[in-house]
């Protein structure tokens, strides 16, 4: 099946590698392998692919995996992940251009050593650029749409766009660009300040964090976006999901709203897990909270949980 998949694709420039594992790939280390991964040489060759592909081939878009749970059944289609040739950062004055590839928390340092105030924040997201766009991510008070002059996206077909910060719709933990489109660059703005008080603000963030959070687990980025006017972790706390467990995954004794990955849990524990806490804190409250780690990929229904369906 792989093979006639590659057989199938565009000849690029990049790498295309048949069942590359993903596990390895998101900072949960579950999940299935990717049918294809794609690593564009650049962005002609990512262009070029997205031009000549067959329509009917599934596509995602993956960063560092941090804020993503990959099923245990593996993902049909092509995975692409941005590489080298997407991670520039150049600044020009108070603005700076950088590539989707690149990490949220470098582009906070890099601006911290050339005295660039207004993205420390950048420090406490886990995740890419591309990744900040898409779901508007933010800390501490900020977003990404609060530094963002423009971007540059690619369509589903290969053309080029380029966004206002209005043109990307921005809302909480939200992009309405086209769910196919690819981030590839933006250009954000900053402030001239003291690179002393822009580090003291870095560290403070990043001790924050540290202290509220289980960083030094194998955990996601927040698993549920916040309802209006309410806090996804208390709601979980409240609803007693604290610590709660199903096979390997465990909610955070330290942050509810992160779940951990206790050594062997799969995705499904994960996912099932979610899907637990969800329905306590429906019960509780009466909130329906929405996940915010992406899911992608097929489950793995084994045959202990289809005996259980029976039953």
């Amino acid at each position: 099946m792989v093979s006639k998949l590659i057989e199938r694709l565009p000849i690029v420039r990049g790498r295309y590698t048949q069942e590359a594992s993903l596990a390895a790939m998101t900072w949960f280390r579950v999940g299935g392998p990717a049918e294809v991964v794609y690593k564009p040489a650049d962005l002609e060759d990512l262009c070029l692919f997205l031009r000549e592909k067959p329509e009917d081939i599934p596509v995602h878009t993956m960063g560092v995996g941090s804020n993503l749970l990959v099923r245990d059944g593996g993902v049909p289609g092509v995975v692409i992940r941005l590489g080298k040739g997407f991670n520039t950062l150049v600044i020009e004055g108070d603005e700076i251009d950088v590539g989707a590839a690149v990490l949220d928390r470098n582009v906070a340092l890099t601006c911290c050593a050339e005295a660039l105030g207004g993205l420390e924040f950048l420090a406490g997201i886990p995740g890419t650029i591309g990744g900040a766009l898409r779901m508007n991510a933010g800390c501490y008070g900020q977003e990404i749409k609060d530094i963002l002059v423009s971007a540059l996206a690619v369509d589903g077909r290969g053309n080029l766009h380029r966004l206002s910060t209005a043109e990307c719709g921005f809302s909480y933990r939200h992009s309405s660009v086209p769910a196919d489109w690819i981030f590839i660059c933006a250009r954000l703005k900053g402030y001239k300040s003291s690179v002393k008080e822009i580090q003291l603000r870095i560290e403070k963030l990043l001790v924050d964090r540290e202290v509220s959070q289980p960083i030094k687990t194998r955990t996601g980025g927040s698993t549920f976006a916040n309802p209006q006017d309410r806090k996804a972790w208390e709601l979980i706390d409240q609803a007693g999901c604290r610590g709660l467990r199903h096979g390997g995954a465990q909610v955070s004794e330290k942050h509810c709203n992160f779940f951990i990955n206790t050594g062997d849990a799969t995705a499904e524990d994960i996912e099932s897990l979610g899907e637990e806490v969800r329905m306590r804190v429906r019960e509780s409250s009466g909130i329906d909270l929405q996940w915010e780690i992406q899911r992608i990929g097929e489950r793995l229904i084994s045959a202990t949980i289809l005996k259980e369906h029976a039953a």
